[in-house]
């Protein structure tokens, strides 16, 4: 069977709180070896999303921004390796450090600034852009493609 692009949602969150229960919701949808994109622009609540989805995954562990680390692995029945790509200026920079590796690692993998390895990443990965529309405001577009 082929793979098909499914149509985009666009949900409006009105508070950090709100983009956590959209994660949570969002992983009841996720399997082991999902790729979910994240874009936007700084501060528009990538970070805090990985944080609601960590949550719903079982995770005890704080959440922060791996900027400084690349990666973030947070542990649960189905573990989250967070990365954050702000700083790579090259594909080779992630298969130089053997990060592909997590792709098919049994865990679900987020990808901040993903556009950093747009050509390393498979055609099913579910991409959501969050937008910032006031201080407390955001959006998400969500595109997924595959068999959901």
């Amino acid at each position: 069977m082929g793979r098909s692009r499914l149509a985009p949602t666009r949900e409006t969150l009105h508070h950090a709180q709100e983009t956590e229960a959209f994660a949570e919701e969002l992983s009841r949808q996720l399997k082991p070896n999902d790729l979910v994109l994240l874009t936007g622009d700084l501060g528009a609540g990538k970070t805090t999303f990985v944080k609601g989805l960590a949550k719903a995954l079982g995770s005890l562990d704080l959440v922060q921004s791996p900027t400084f680390v690349y990666l973030q692995i947070y542990e649960a029945p189905i573990p989250l390796f967070h990365f954050d790509l702000y700083r790579f200026s090259s594909p080779s920079d992630f298969l130089s450090m053997g990060f592909e590796e997590y792709f098919q690692s049994g865990g679900i993998t987020a990808i901040e600034w993903p556009e950093r390895i747009s050509e390393l990443l498979p055609a099913d990965a579910i991409h959501l852009h969050f937008e910032t529309l006031s201080p407390n405001m955001r959006t998400v577009t969500v595109n997924s493609w595959g068999d959901r």
